[in-house]
């Protein structure tokens, strides 16, 4: 059951996120080319090239951010690679490589959570933001100025996701449930993980949008 519901989830959000980039594209007059693409994440991802006029702490938030998307990946993979796509439970180096990656993500979890909770917060402009859009039904300029509210709302299901991703493999860890008990928390690291990797794609998505179009 959960192999169906995580492949379906999966392929319903990179199809949602396909359609906004589809209706998005004719309102930036512009179709770029696939090197130009590849030339404008490197621009946006690689720290050598951070501009200069970044503060200490905006290069730390980058490279703390950039550390966290590489532990998403690996985790991401490892997680449900094997699961999803090979059909076995997670072994040997898959497991090896989850377990070493998944404490450095948490702690740059915690320090973008810190960082980046003042700047996530909502105001009367995403109520009108929401507002504008509701006005406007589903048209495609209200589509693309949404961008921003999507990013805190995801923002904000990371953090309170995170929670219980977290604490359900550490309390697994201690021998103070049963095998009932053990197996809720399987479930539910497990649910909780799809629901992180899905708000975190969309996240990356809507951050590499916003940073393309100011570049």
């Amino acid at each position: 059951m959960f192999r169906i519901i995580s492949i379906i989830s999966f392929v319903v959000v990179f199809v949602i996120l396909a359609v906004h980039n589809i209706a998005c594209a004719p309102g930036e007059r512009r179709k770029w080319r696939p090197i130009e693409i590849v030339t404008k994440l490197l621009r946006l991802l690689m720290p050598p090239l951070l501009k200069q006029q970044l503060s200490e702490l905006g290069i730390l938030k980058k490279l703390i951010y950039l550390l966290a998307l590489l532990c998403f990946v690996v985790l991401l993979i490892t997680g449900f690679v094997p699961r999803l796509i090979l059909g076995k439970s997670l072994s040997g180096y898959w497991v090896m490589a989850h377990v070493t990656f998944a404490p450095v993500f948490a702690l740059c979890l915690t320090a973008l959570a810190v960082m980046w909770a003042h700047r996530c917060r909502f105001d009367k402009n995403d109520y009108q933001t929401l507002l504008h859009l509701i006005q406007k039904h589903t048209h495609k300029d209200a589509l693309c100025e949404i961008s921003e509210l999507i990013r805190k709302i995801c923002f904000w299901l990371i953090c309170v996701l995170a929670i219980p991703l977290i604490l359900s493999i550490v309390l697994s860890m201690f021998l103070l449930f049963g095998t009932a008990g053990q197996k809720f928390l399987f479930h539910l690291h497990r649910y909780s993980a799809l629901l992180f990797a899905l708000a975190a794609i969309v996240h990356t998505y809507i951050v590499i949008r916003i940073q393309l179009r100011k570049q």
